[in-house]
């Protein structure tokens, strides 16, 4: 689907709803090893379908986790665009990053004023696929830093986000 179709995020995001769980790789960067973490994230409506939500976690070897929540609206005036609200860092809010679907990838870019990190989100055969990418300052490329692939899991075996 190139464009989701009008109305509500429910709508847009349909292939995404439910529970997953799989693994994340992280690249080596200036701020860390390469390492993977078992994930599970969980996109559900809210907000009577105006709203989607997305929770993920991220469990490393040792147990520790990490959590972040979000939420995608979609644009009443423009039906080929949704926006993700985050608050990543513990500050006031950010403002909402655009999102914007291209050949079945949703495509959501969050920019600061260190560069842009870029995350796409695909659905292929009950395969979730995120992969983000970072921009900083005056390089013209992204470089890949994370990837999640998960699977759907069914809601009685589904495991806790």
């Amino acid at each position: 689907m190139d464009r989701p179709p009008p109305g509500s995020a429910i709508e847009a995001l349909q292939a995404f709803l439910g529970h997953w769980a799989g693994t994340t790789q992280w690249e080596a960067t200036p701020w860390g090893p390469a390492r993977s973490a078992g994930v599970t994230i969980t996109f559900a409506r809210a907000a009577a379908g105006l709203a989607v939500t997305a929770i993920y976690r991220h469990t490393e070897a040792d147990g520790n986790t990490v959590e972040g929540h979000g939420a995608f609206t979609a644009d009443r005036d423009r039906p080929d665009r949704l926006w993700y609200h985050v608050n990543s860092l513990g500050l006031p809010p950010e403002a909402p990053a655009p999102a914007r679907w291209h050949e079945g990838i949703l495509t959501v870019e969050r920019r600061s004023d260190r560069g842009i990190a870029r995350h796409t989100f695909r659905v292929d055969d009950d395969v979730l696929t995120h992969g983000a990418g970072l921009r900083l300052g005056a390089a013209s490329d992204f470089t890949p830093f994370m990837t999640s692939v998960c699977r759907r899991v069914p809601e009685t075996g589904r495991t806790p986000a």
